[in-house]
């Protein structure tokens, strides 16, 4: 796959996001093209890329994202566009969808993430039958008190694995909608609040669609990133082989070679220090260009809404702060658009019709959309 263009930095700034410098994108590309169409120059080694560009106020959140990648590579082996996706919305304040088959260890990569961030973290499983009250919690009678009491559900929880969500009822998506939004459960009136950091990694499979219910697009609206996962390379299944097959028991490989490296309220204090990197006003342009483009792309019905660019804005500094910046680089936009917008924008009739993709029909609308220089 060809990858957008991306801009070139300030001067002193380091050249590449913290995927580059260690081979991967959020697209699952590397960069190969600059503005102007000629040959973009190799991306830095982690060494080039601790430039005078970085601010000392930004180093916990670097050093936090990489201590928490190695933790995390400890027991789950490759998909570095699902880590780096996922640390993004989540010090981004969003969600993620995943597109993946089964069998490519979300529920471990949650459970070691959990580990590493000092987060709880659940997970549940959607069918058919799922009724709301089954995820957010219910009143349950108090023989001895003689009242009813709010029994929280699974939802009461920092990292939320909701597999397979297309199996559940659209009510079910809707209370589910609500927490994602407000991270708040409304019963009988009352407020329950959920613990945060939270984040909710929802998955569906691409392949199956019996028994399976549409995400309304106000729902697919309310994710940030929409990540495609694939099956590892054949070096890295043959690790997952060695490294997963011994009966170990996975509590204890948890507690034993993961370290908890942080804390909830450091997260939180983090994900506040994030938001405060610098987006200059030809930055924000540059966001805006390429949101109101996607409504105007001859090969799409339908367009990105102003919350599509709210997370660009969102993870360009949210991945900033990664690479110890404290100023965000149109680089860093370009890394998060494709899967901020892939899931906010509709293919035309004729488009899918012709087998047009939506990843690379975003790829050709970024390339002809001008980046700012300064």
């Amino acid at each position: 796959m060809t990858d957008p263009t991306a801009g070139n930095p300030q001067p002193g700034s380091p050249a590449a996001t913290p995927s580059a410098a260690h081979g991967t994108r959020l697209d699952g590309a590397s960069v190969q093209a600059s503005a102007s169409g000629a040959p973009a120059p190799a991306p830095p080694s982690e060494s080039t890329t601790a430039s005078p560009g970085k601010s000392p106020r930004f180093e916990p959140v670097q050093r936090l994202y990489q201590a928490v990648s190695d933790e995390v590579a400890k027991l789950y082996v490759g998909q570095d566009e699902l880590v780096l996706g996922t640390l993004t919305a989540l010090f981004s304040g969003g969600h993620v969808l995943i597109e993946s088959v089964p069998g490519l260890g979300k529920t471990l990569f949650v459970r070691t993430l959990g580990r590493a961030l000092g987060c709880d973290f659940g997970r549940i499983q959607f069918t058919a039958d799922l009724m709301p009250s089954d995820i957010t919690g219910a009143p349950v009678f108090d023989m001895q008190k003689s009242e009813f009491r709010f029994r929280p559900g699974p939802v009461f929880t920092q990292l939320l694995l909701a597999d397979e969500i297309n199996r559940s009822p659209a009510k079910t998506h809707a209370a589910l909608l609500e927490i994602m939004q407000e991270y708040r459960v409304t019963i009988d009136g009352t407020s329950h609040t959920v613990p945060q950091p939270f984040l909710v990694m929802a998955t569906q499979n691409p392949l199956e669609s019996e028994g399976t219910y549409n995400l309304p697009e106000a729902q697919l609206d309310r994710f940030m990133f929409k990540l495609k996962v694939d099956y590892p390379s054949e070096l890295q299944e043959a690790e997952i082989l060695k490294l997963h097959s011994k009966q170990v028991n996975l509590n204890e490989r948890l507690e034993n070679e993961v370290r908890t490296i942080t804390d909830p309220e450091t997260v939180r204090q983090l994900i506040q220090l994030c938001g405060t990197v610098n987006v200059e006003d030809a930055l924000v342009d540059y966001i805006n260009k390429i949101v109101r483009a996607t409504r105007t792309w001859p090969a799409f019905h339908i367009g990105a809404s102003p919350r599509a660019g709210l997370a660009l804005m969102q993870c360009a500094r949210t991945l900033a702060g990664f690479g110890g910046r404290d100023y965000a680089i149109p680089d860093d936009v370009v890394e998060v658009a494709i899967p901020a917008l892939r899931h906010r924008v509709q293919l035309s009739a004729e488009a899918e019709i012709e087998g047009r993709d939506v990843d690379e029909e975003l790829l050709a609308m970024i390339r002809g959309i001008e980046v700012p220089r300064d």
